[in-house]
């Protein structure tokens, strides 16, 4: 215990390390005060007097006693907010009695270091991150992205991954992001693409066509997992703007099948025929064939991408094609055999494109099907392996 004489000696002391020990007293015995009200006044009144003292240690040791109390009176921690710059960093950072009507108007004039200490507060609005982010600095927008627990705003998410598309370091961040929109991270995506397209590590690694297969499967299957997962939040405004900006086309949609994003096709279908989605869902699930080209043609596809989606959806319905790739496999190789059994060899134009997405699916999926079946077969045999028996090959006389 401390009697009230002593911590007024303490707190006129000519030595500043005795009047921040008041300073810091005062503010503890403030915010943990249960007595008579003339007393609390009093210690309120010793808080102000220490905010004219002409040592920063001890107006520190006052902000240090009242740093992250939600009790702390707003006066003196706006007073304290306004002091050196050691002080008003940590209670810029700390101090939970400050709102965001007091800092976003200092927001667009602080220093990088003052910037940093907001953007670090325990909790922070949409609205005071939306405009440090508005500063535009690098590194605190940095800062700020990879904090999953403070929410920026769909339009101020979607305004970053146009402006920082080309910089990896913020692609990454903002693709870490589970609530960047659909829209924002198919944007990426393409941006990533185009950057492996270009780097020289994964042109010197791949042929040029090859290269361009892989990118263009990989942009695909990113293209349709965005979309299932927005039809499975039910966002229809994912398909729509790719509907709107031709994005959605025969390869997309037989791609969202054989991948099993049969979610995002179901809304595919329903944007393009203008049909609820439950109805779509359910001819997929169990329509005949006469109604699902029926579906197929309100969507205004041609004849023969109705007739090749018919026959996919018919297959999807007993394969598990989201994560058997031998099942994809095995689908992709009988609508390849089909088209070339029906058209005589002669693939008719309107399906030339499905029919290479097809046999660019038929490599991929060989290759995926084909790892590790040697390797299990191995284990599960003790036959020896069945060889032809060498010929005898006659010698060359030497030159």
């Amino acid at each position: 215990m401390v009697a009230y004489q002593e911590f007024v000696s303490l707190s006129q002391s000519q030595v500043s390390e005795e009047r921040g020990s008041a300073a810091h007293l005062s503010a503890l015995a403030y915010l943990n005060h249960f007595g008579p009200a003339d007393e609390h006044a009093a210690l309120y009144a010793a808080l102000i007097g220490f905010l004219d003292d002409p040592s920063v240690k001890v107006r520190a040791a006052l902000a240090y006693g009242l740093l992250h109390s939600s009790e702390a009176p707003r006066p003196i921690m706006l007073a304290l907010l306004h002091d050196s710059a050691i002080i008003a960093r940590a209670v810029m950072q700390y101090s939970p009695v400050l709102i965001d009507a007091d800092l976003i108007g200092l927001v667009k004039t602080l220093d990088l270091s003052m910037l940093l200490a907001v953007s670090q507060r325990t909790t922070l609005s949409t609205r005071l991150a939306g405009a440090i982010v508005a500063r535009g600095e690098g590194a605190v927008t940095l800062k700020l992205l990879r904090r999953m627990d403070v929410a920026l705003g769909d339009a101020v998410l979607g305004a970053l991954s146009h402006e920082l598309a080309d910089q990896a370091e913020m692609r990454g961040a903002l693709l870490a992001r589970k609530d960047l929109p659909a829209a924002a991270r198919l944007h990426l995506v393409q941006k990533v693409t185009e950057a492996l397209r270009g780097a020289r590590i994964v042109k010197g690694a791949l042929a040029e066509d090859r290269l361009a297969r892989v990118l263009r499967d990989s942009a695909d299957t990113a293209l349709t997992a965005i979309g299932e997962r927005e039809a499975v939040q039910a966002k229809p405004g994912y398909v729509s703007d790719l509907i709107v900006t031709d994005k959605v086309n025969t390869r997309v949609m037989l791609h969202a099948v054989v991948t099993g994003h049969v979610m995002f096709f179901a809304d595919c279908l329903a944007e393009l025929a203008q049909t609820p989605r439950g109805k779509v869902f359910t001819l997929l699930e169990s329509g005949s064939r006469a109604a699902l080209n029926a579906l197929f043609i309100r969507c205004g596809l041609g004849e023969g991408v109705r007739n090749l989606l018919a026959r996919l959806v018919l297959y999807a319905r007993s394969s598990d094609l989201a994560d058997d790739a031998g099942a994809r496999h095995f689908v992709v190789t009988a609508l390849t055999e089909e088209l070339i059994a029906e058209h005589d060899g002669v693939i008719p134009e309107d399906l030339e494109e499905a029919f290479a997405y097809l046999s660019e699916q038929n490599i991929l999926l060989a290759r995926k099907a084909a790892r590790g079946v040697m390797a299990a077969f191995a284990l599960e045999t003790a036959m020896p392996m069945s060889l032809p028996v060498a010929e005898r090959r006659l010698a060359l006389p030497a030159a």
